[in-house]
C-alpha cells in the first residue's frame, strides 16, 4: 500500500470535525493518472492529493471518481502540511498563509467547477434536508446571522461515488463569497468551520484549522 496522511480540514474551535484529506507525499511513487484515480476511488476520500513537488507545492487533486484542476479544502490541507507559499495546480497558482490556528489560500471561484448554490429561508431547514439523488452538484444554505456573515451549509455532491454529503466544502465557500461580495464564516456538515473573504480582482481567501488525523 502506497504511504499517505490523513488530515482534517476545516475542523470545529475545539478541533472536532473537518473533512477527511488524503495526501500523498511521495507523488512520484505513482505517477500515471488512471493509477493516481485508481488509488483515490480506493481511499475514498471526498478528495486525495498527490504531491509532485513539496518544495514548489505542485499538486494534484482527486475526487474517487475524477480528476479536478482545483478544489478548496485540499489546498487549504496542503498549504498547512507543506508551509510553502504557493500551490501550483493545473487551474492556477494558489496563494497560501499560515495565521495562527488557521491555514489560507486565496482562489478565484472560477477554477471550480460549477455548484448550484441553493438558498433556503433557514438554518433549521438546511439541517433537516435529506441527500439528493445523484445529479447536480448542490450547496444548500441560509443565513445563521446575515449581520454578522454567519452561514449554515451543507454540500451534496451528487456524483454516485460513495460521497453522499461533503462535510466541508472550500470551492463552494468561495464561490458563495464570490456571489455575495461578503466576508462569510460558515459553519457546514456536522461542525466544520470555513472562513472567506473577499479580495480585489475577484480573488477569495479561504481558511480553516487544519490536523493531522493520522
Amino acid at each position: 500500500m502506497t504511504d499517505y496522511d490523513v488530515l482534517r480540514v476545516f475542523c470545529g474551535p475545539k478541533g472536532g470535525y473537518g473533512n477527511e484529506l488524503g495526501v500523498v507525499r511521495e507523488g512520484s511513487v505513482m505517477p500515471d493518472r488512471a493509477d493516481r484515480q485508481a488509488f483515490a476511488g480506493k481511499l475514498g476520500f471526498s478528495e486525495t492529493v498527490f504531491v509532485d513537488d513539496p518544495e514548489r507545492g505542485v499538486i494534484d487533486i482527486y475526487t474517487p471518481s475524477v480528476r479536478l484542476p482545483f478544489a478548496g479544502y485540499p489546498c487549504v490541507g496542503a498549504a498547512w502540511l507543506l508551509d510553502v507559499p504557493e500551490l501550483v495546480t493545473p487551474a492556477g497558482v494558489v496563494g497560501t498563509r499560515l495565521d495562527g490556528e488557521f491555514s489560507w489560500i486565496e482562489a478565484r471561484a472560477e477554477w471550480a467547477p460549477p455548484r448550484t448554490l441553493r438558498q433556503y429561508a433557514t438554518a433549521a431547514e438546511v439541517d433537516d434536508l435529506d441527500v439528493p439523488p445523484p445529479g447536480e452538484w448542490i450547496y444548500a444554505w441560509a443565513w445563521e446571522d446575515e449581520a454578522a456573515g454567519r452561514v449554515r451549509a451543507r454540500g451534496f455532491p451528487g456524483r454516485g461515488d460513495g460521497v453522499e454529503e461533503d462535510e466541508a466544502t472550500g470551492a463552494a465557500a468561495i464561490q458563495l463569497t464570490h456571489r455575495l461580495g461578503r466576508a462569510l464564516n460558515i459553519t457546514q456538515g456536522a461542525g466544520s468551520q470555513l472562513l472567506t473573504a473577499p479580495q480585489p480582482g475577484d480573488w477569495v481567501e479561504l481558511g480553516g484549522r487544519v490536523v493531522l488525523e493520522r
